[in-house]
């Protein structure tokens, strides 16, 4: 009875320990991350699976996008140098690195390479003659918000505008008093 029970903790502890380290990856990717800068792509895409979006940037290193949207508030950004080894590993869409997007700069390419393709339906505005992409993501980690990104018709960014996510506003129709 003693070795039917070690035999099956034996085999136990080695899919705890693949539970465990799902979790934290789950819970904390940025940190988990982190942890492996330096590592090749192939430690990466271990970890956390196919990327939702891959971009070859203009000075030859690469960017994958992890994003957790449509409903999600985080796509994480996986940098990689020339050689393929990871550089940085963050929350694309905080505060700080939204606010990185250069109007009249900055074209629907350079937000797709940075952020990831939305995966919010796209909206268009004929009178301002503006598409508009929009993320979900907490703005100073706080508040459920929508980033908006508004283009014009040659794709150039024009404006930003951060608004309350709806998903997360209370609705007043059933609210008693």
């Amino acid at each position: 009875m003693n070795s039917a029970i070690a035999s099956g903790a034996r085999r136990l502890v080695p899919a705890l320990g693949a539970v465990l380290l799902s979790a934290c990856t789950t819970l904390m990717p940025v940190q988990e991350g982190q942890k492996l800068v330096g590592q090749p792509q192939a430690a990466i895409q271990a970890m956390f699976g196919q990327p939702t979006d891959a971009f070859r940037l203009p000075d030859g290193t690469s960017r994958w996008i992890y994003s957790k949207q449509p409903m999600g508030q985080q796509a994480y950004g996986a940098d990689f140098d020339r050689n393929g080894n990871l550089t940085s590993f963050r929350n694309v869409l905080s505060t700080p690195e939204l606010y990185k997007a250069q109007v009249n700069t900055w074209t629907k390419w350079d937000v797709a390479e940075h952020f990831g393709v939305t995966r919010l339906p796209v909206e268009y505005f004929p009178r301002m003659r503006n598409e508009v992409w929009s993320y979900r993501f907490r703005h100073e980690d706080v508040w459920p918000s929508l980033f908006h990104f508004y283009f014009d018709d040659a794709g150039v960014l024009r404006r930003t505008q951060i608004t309350p996510d709806p998903l997360y506003e209370p609705d007043e129709r059933f609210r008693r008093w």
